[in-house]
């Protein structure tokens, strides 16, 4: 059997393989957080190794030798263009391979926050649920605490007197950029495909000679009126110390 006839038959098993080991291997290192919600964990887990028992299945199980001509049907075609198909398979295969199990992973950034826009559905609060927040203990509050109360429209009052310690990264208001970055997170329901940013403005002119976009800092500042009047974002923070930091373990907020 040629290794044109082995590639079309075995191209989808192995593309399947290095897709559940990939699973597999972001599971054991803890990188699964990385693509979806904690919640799924053990039925991903559970999932890939059913899937693995299908796939060695399939190769042990499947067609060993051509049909009964002495040839396969899918030799048929002469010359270089033959090797057309089994090449882009190969090639399909082997990007795969370098795409799930050669780089690293990496969460989404600043270029996923200018698609999906910032503060959205995410930090949308009932009214009931802006009320139990607002009676909180905010020394506990996170980023996304945060923004949700920004997003309701508590005042100026509210905020007053109130210190808030926000980690995120870095990523420009698109409408005060020279002045003003977001401490930013995604909010994953599901995975990242649903991710949705969510940020707490900071008020700092000249931001980006000191931090780069999707760098990460924590921020702790109290909330203050924005020095521009003209900016969409009326209440900010402006902080006496601004730390960088890593990128914690858990990246996204829930």
């Amino acid at each position: 059997m040629s290794i044109r006839v082995l590639v079309r038959r075995w191209q989808g098993a192995a593309l399947s393989l290095v897709g559940i080991v990939a699973t597999l291997w972001l599971g054991l290192t803890g990188q699964l957080a990385l693509y979806i919600h904690p919640r799924y964990f053990v039925f991903t887990v559970v999932m890939a190794v059913i899937a693995v028992v299908l796939v060695l299945a399939a190769f042990a199980l499947g067609p060993a030798a051509p049909d009964g001509h002495g040839h396969d049907h899918a030799e048929a075609g002469t010359g270089r263009w033959r090797w057309l198909w089994p090449a882009g398979s190969i090639l399909t295969i082997a990007a795969a391979v370098v795409g799930l199990l050669v780089l690293p992973p990496s969460t989404l950034t600043t270029a996923t926050v200018s698609q999906r826009g910032l503060n959205g559905s995410a930090s949308a609060l009932t009214q009931s649920e802006a009320g139990k927040l607002a009676g909180g203990d905010y020394s506990a509050f996170t980023v996304r605490d945060w923004a949700s109360l920004l997003r309701t429209g508590a005042g100026q009052d509210f905020f007053a007197g109130k210190t808030a310690t926000v980690t995120g990264f870095v990523t420009p208001d698109k409408n005060d950029p020279a002045n003003v970055f977001f401490v930013a997170r995604f909010v994953v329901t599901c995975c990242a495909v649903d991710a949705q940013p969510i940020g707490v403005p900071v008020y700092h002119p000249g931001w980006q000679n000191e931090y780069k976009t999707d760098s990460w800092v924590t921020a702790t500042s109290a909330f203050h009126p924005n020095p521009d009047a003209t900016s969409r974002e009326p209440i900010v923070l402006i902080p006496d110390v601004i730390t960088p930091t890593a990128q914690p373990a858990q990246p996204y907020v829930y």
